[in-house]
């Protein structure tokens, strides 16, 4: 309970950066670590999966899906997200679509509308599934907020 974190190791590295007067539409395939300020319209899909990491700031934005082990975000995401290893949702997030992680952080003032949905990784490569999902619904001042939880263990 006290004692050492297991820390996540991420590519500090940023070996591509898409600058905030920068628009892309279409598909992006990197390696290694990339930051959006820009937009991209399009899927941001990383070739190795074991080191990839995206950083998208809260200038940036994606609409498409996208795949990459650990990626932060800061920005704004239409699409879904499949994060294998760690997801960090930070202040100014926005995400419009569903959300599929391994490990998961979300500061206050991050907002998601769509499904989470834990990927269990030992589970996942013996054939097992295991998913928690939670469905947030952002409230309106005119709405409750309402927020489910759903588990199922196969």
């Amino acid at each position: 309970m006290f004692g050492k974190k297991n820390k996540i190791q991420f590519n500090n590295h940023i070996d591509t950066l898409i600058g905030v007067d920068t628009t892309i539409t279409g598909d992006v395939s990197f390696r290694g670590g990339l930051r959006i300020d820009g937009h991209v319209i399009g899927n941001v899909i990383a070739c190795d999966a074991e080191q990839s990491t995206l950083v998208l700031s809260n200038e940036g934005s994606v609409t498409g899906q996208i795949k990459v082990t650990n990626i932060i975000i800061n920005g704004t995401v239409t699409g879904p997200i499949f994060a294998q290893g760690y997801l960090e949702l930070q202040t100014k997030a926005k995400v419009y679509g569903d959300i599929h992680y391994g490990s998961l952080e979300i500061h206050l003032g991050a907002s998601v509308e769509g499904k989470m949905i834990h990927q269990n990784k030992l589970n996942s490569e013996n054939n097992l599934t295991s998913e928690k999902v939670i469905t947030l619904i952002s409230s309106t001042p005119e709405n409750q907020q309402i927020a489910t939880e759903n588990k199922s263990f196969s």
